[in-house]
């Protein structure tokens, strides 16, 4: 099996972190951002993660767990009951965290000057100039950390709302590890001890591509 993935992509990484608690094997493709053929030729639409096996292609980063996960190891009861209150958690997660990593992400191994250049000009439609993200940093900052400490620090028991992890941890995780990039932003020490707890036990390692 393939996966075809961005690595600051958070729905690429809960897969990654999935697929790492199920023990699934696949082939790493780590795609350029402004490679269109790929997805598009895959599965229509310019859209990763993307796994392809036994002849078919599949996006959807839910779906994809779902499908590896037979035994239920993730405990998808506990989203379905959670749901409406954790997908609202990851807007007002995944918001600030974009416009705080963004402009640090396409500095990373993963992106080359023509990647780079795509990827800044298609995000700063919506987000506006990087640097003026930067600038405004603190606001950002002071946004997530306010999300963190009244809706995600009183969940944890120690994983989100449970003693077990489920896929709710890695939805949570995979949206906020992209701020390990941030090199002026620091965790509160319950949440770098939580997202520690999730890559242990998924085996996690966020740029172990480009290690290999």
């Amino acid at each position: 099996m393939k996966l075809y993935h961005y690595v600051h992509c958070p729905f690429c990484v809960r897969v990654r972190m999935g697929f790492g608690l199920l023990d699934v094997t696949y082939e790493s493709h780590v795609t350029p951002y402004d490679d269109e053929a790929t997805p598009l030729k895959l599965t229509g639409k310019k859209m990763l993660p993307i796994v392809e096996f036994d002849g078919q292609a599949m996006n959807e980063s839910l779906d994809i767990l779902k499908l590896k996960d037979p035994k239920n190891l993730l405990k998808w009861e506990e989203l379905t009951k959670n749901e409406a209150i954790l997908n609202p958690l990851l807007d007002k997660i995944g918001s600030p965290v974009h416009s705080l990593a963004m402009p640090y992400w396409i500095w990373t191994p993963e992106f080359d000057e023509k990647s780079r250049h795509y990827f800044q000009t298609k995000k700063e439609v919506k987000r506006g100039p990087f640097k003026d993200l930067v600038k405004n940093q603190q606001t950002f900052v002071d946004k997530l950390n306010a999300v963190i400490g009244t809706e995600l620090l009183t969940e944890l028991k120690p994983f989100y709302k449970s003693s077990e992890l489920t896929i709710m941890d890695i939805m949570i995780a995979a949206h906020l590890w992209g701020m390990y990039v941030v090199p002026e932003y620091q965790f509160d020490v319950k949440i770098h001890e939580y997202l520690q707890r999730v890559k242990k036990l998924t085996g996690f390692n966020y740029h172990e591509d480009f290690w290999k």
